[in-house]
């Protein structure tokens, strides 16, 4: 299934991300942020459990910022397996 978060105190602006019914992270794009970084997280992480990745990302700030890009995954990932099993 297809997930659009949309982030807050960040530099991205949304994250978009598919799941299958496994919890397995199929794609990750960002919007806005640093580009080849996110580029980078996003290939970390595809074929990964969402809830490896949560455990991952979690709390990871940016500079004086209380989240961050990877943090904002994080809480994405969250928010859709909260959905999923609804």
């Amino acid at each position: 299934m297809t997930y659009h978060y949309k982030t807050r105190g960040t530099c991205s602006t949304m994250i978009d991300f598919d799941l299958d019914e496994n919890g397995v992270i199929k794609d990750v794009a960002f919007t806005g942020g640093c580009n080849g970084n996110l580029k980078g997280i996003s290939s970390l992480v595809r074929g990964r459990k969402a809830d490896e990745v949560i455990g991952l990302l979690r709390g990871t700030t940016c500079g004086m910022k209380q989240t961050s890009c990877p943090d904002q995954l994080a809480q994405a990932l969250e928010t859709a397996l909260r959905s999923q099993n609804a």
